[in-house]
């Protein structure tokens, strides 16, 4: 499984406030089958077989379009471990629990 920050970005809106675009994405998410996702301050996180995360991605970047945005900047940033199954969760578990053992010295 593959986990990937997005942060779609869209331009020429008109305001700088991009809250309405962001409801919009995570509205869209809802609706694609095959991944998990989170909202964070400053990106979205989805986890899921990497073509549904492409797909995923494609989708989000062009409702922009069709939610009234001129231009539309996307980043991705893709973390595919293929050698065990791994997620935002079990990341965080791993590294909180070697904050514990050190912790524990």
């Amino acid at each position: 499984m593959a986990i990937a920050e997005v942060t779609i970005i869209p331009i020429g809106t008109g305001t700088t406030s991009l809250s309405g675009y962001v409801a919009e994405m995570q509205r869209k998410l809802a609706t694609i089958e095959g991944i998990t996702y989170e909202l964070t301050s400053m990106s979205t996180i989805i986890e899921g077989p990497l073509d549904h995360i492409l797909a995923a991605v494609q989708t989000l970047h062009e409702h922009t379009f069709e939610s009234g945005a001129q231009r539309v900047s996307t980043s991705v940033k893709i973390d595919d471990r293929r050698d065990k199954f791994g997620s935002s969760a079990q990341k965080l578990a791993s590294v909180q629990a070697k904050l514990n053992e050190k912790a524990g010295d």
